[in-house]
Order: C-alpha cells, then sequence, then structure tokens
C-alpha cells in the first residue's frame, strides 16, 4: 500500500474473483488459442483470388485447359481459391461427345467452395459461443459476490466497508473479466468473418465470370 492505494498482482485479482474465475481463465485460453490458430490458418491459406481469376481467364482464352489445371495445382496448398477454380476447370474441361453444361460446372463449383469455406470458419462457432457465456458467466460471479456482501452484512453487528469489500471485488472483478473475454471473442469473429466473406464474394464473381467465358467459347 502506498499513499493509501492499494495494489494487486493478477495472482491476488484471480482469488479476489472467486470461484468464478476458473471458468473465466478456461474461456479466456480458449478465446486467445482459437483466435491465433485461426489466424494463422487464414493467412497461410491466402485468400486473395483476383490474381488467379486474371491468370485462369487469360489461359481459358486460349482454350488450354492442361495449362489451366498445372497452373492452379500447383497453388492448391496455400491457396483456397485455386482449389475452387480448379474445380471449376476439371468440369468445364471439354470431353468428346460430351457437351458443355454449365449447370454441372456451377454445382462443381459450389460443393467445392462449400468445402473450403467450412474449412474456413471452423472455430467461429466457439467464439460465438464464448462471447455469449463469457459474460453471463461473469454476471453469475457478479450475482455471487454481492450475496457474499449481504451476508456478511447480515452477520455483522457493525457494517463498515471492510466487511463488504470481498464480495464487491468478486461482484467487479468477474464482470470485468467477462466482458473482457466477450470483446476478444467478437472482435476475433468479426475479423475473421469479413475475411470469409470478402473471399467468398471474390471467388463467386470470377467463378461466374469464367463460367459465361467459357460458355461463349463453346458456342463459338
Amino acid at each position: 500500500m502506498e499513499s493509501g492505494t492499494v495494489t494487486f498482482t493478477l495472482m491476488e485479482m484471480f482469488r479476489l474473483g472467486g470461484v468464478f474465475m476458473w471458468p473465466l481463465l478456461a474461456f479466456s485460453i480458449v478465446t486467445i488459442t482459437i483466435g491465433i490458430e485461426r489466424l494463422i490458418y487464414l493467412l497461410y491459406h491466402n485468400l486473395k483470388v483476383d490474381d488467379l481469376g486474371a491468370k485462369v481467364s487469360e489461359i481459358l482464352a486460349a482454350r488450354d485447359y492442361q495449362r489451366a489445371k498445372d497452373y492452379l495445382s500447383a497453388q492448391t496448398e496455400r491457396r483456397m481459391g485455386a482449389r475452387i477454380l480448379l474445380a471449376l476447370v476439371n468440369r468445364a474441361t471439354p470431353v468428346a461427345g460430351k457437351a458443355f453444361s454449365e449447370h454441372h460446372v456451377e454445382r462443381a463449383v459450389e460443393t467445392e467452395a462449400m468445402i473450403c469455406i467450412n474449412s474456413l470458419e471452423k472455430g467461429f462457432n466457439f467464439l460465438v459461443a464464448l462471447g455469449s457465456l463469457s459474460p453471463l458467466t461473469g454476471f453469475l460471479g457478479t450475482v455471487s459476490g454481492m450475496i457474499g456482501a449481504f451476508k456478511s452484512i447480515a452477520e455483522a453487528t457493525e457494517v463498515n466497508a471492510q466487511i463488504v469489500a470481498n464480495g464487491i471485488y468478486e461482484a467487479l472483478i468477474t464482470t470485468v473479466c467477462g466482458l473482457v473475454i466477450a470483446i476478444v471473442a467478437m472482435i476475433f469473429h468479426s475479423v475473421f468473418t469479413h475475411m470469409v466473406d470478402n473471399f467468398t464474394s471474390g471467388v463467386e464473381k470470377i467463378c461466374s465470370d469464367l463460367i459465361a467465358d467459357i460458355a461463349i467459347q463453346e458456342e463459338k
């Protein structure tokens, strides 16, 4: 204590927060773990698609489907967009005696896109759940702390601030921790969802353009 100011270490704050700090600690670890893992995963699987679309369009303008396949196959390990475009090119490749089917190409693209997007969105539901459960757990700690504070008042013959201090500490600390965890979880979720949404809209536009170009070429 210095000049009337009380300071606490993290361990002391954790102890004052009471039993509900344990689930909050678990929630915080899971939130940070999922957030870091998803960030690394999304950055590793380069979600840019404009350059892929431009290159494939250029190759297909010369009707060189095999070259387009080779180009996209070399990119599939780290680029989700390449996997979807490869499914498009594979299904659109002309086969002797078989007419080009725009519907079948779109189905192939939708199936591969769904697989890729589901892979990108793994863990998103957990972030939403943690964003909801953390403040509720914090508020539960608040109620527990206030119950403890009123119990101390009821049992005391003389009421002073120190009697209710522990209960109020528990109430406020758990509330703050729960809200902080929820904010972090929702920030992660919002940023990641924005990244995936941009990827999805970009892929939809490029695939639509490529299918239209291929259909025009097949009609000639």
